[in-house]
């Protein structure tokens, strides 16, 4: 019961979760608008994701064509796989999330929100996880369609949340022992990226 309670709240914990970055690749630099403050972002995730251990999967649309992940952004304890599929739930994901199968939470980030980012929130709540889409570290060429799309996703159930939302939940408590070394990747507020147009 208390789990169920725990998935419908949407609680974050770094034993149950993933890591899932989609797509920042080189070619998309110069067309995803805020390009650089989500690769910030992105970046401060990833960072979190290495200090609380918890695996880290990334995704590159067609490299051959696009390129790779920007270095701006270190996957080098990322498992990196090359897709052609929109969503990011190819078979060899699926495999890794069948490896650790306790873990039923991805906090989902990346570009673009209204197609990769979507299409990989509809597959994954379609497999019963749940998603959490950070809104901050994520983007699109059309703020339109970011928008929307973040609305659509929260109204097919998934979480949309913040890059810092998500670190302090992971952390739970002050007196946690990785707690010095998240407190230096959000000491600064991330970057403005358009979201409050929406306010």
């Amino acid at each position: 019961m208390a789990s169920l309670a725990a998935r419908s709240l949407g609680r974050l914990a770094a034993d149950r979760s993933f890591f899932f970055l989609c797509d920042m690749q080189e070619s998309f630099q110069p067309t995803i608008k805020y390009f650089p403050e989500i690769a910030a972002v992105a970046q401060r995730l990833v960072s979190a994701a290495k200090v609380l251990e918890i695996p880290l999967i990334a995704t590159e649309q067609y490299p051959k064509g696009l390129g790779h992940t920007v270095p701006e952004i270190d996957v080098s304890t990322a498992k990196v796989f090359p897709k052609t599929l929109f969503s990011m739930v190819i078979p060899a994901v699926e495999e890794e999330l069948k490896k650790e199968a306790n873990r039923k939470s991805v906090v989902l980030f990346g570009i673009e929100t209204q197609v990769c980012i979507q299409q990989t929130t509809l597959d994954l709540l379609d497999r019963g996880f749940d998603v959490h889409v950070v809104a901050d570290a994520c983007s699109s060429r059309s703020q339109v369609d970011r928008m929307f799309a973040l609305e659509r996703m929260r109204s097919a159930g998934a979480f949309i949340t913040t890059s810092e939302s998500v670190i302090f939940e992971l952390m739970g408590d002050s007196k946690h022992p990785k707690f010095k070394d998240l407190q230096k990747l959000v000491v600064t507020s991330a970057p403005d990226s358009g979201l409050l147009t929406k306010l």
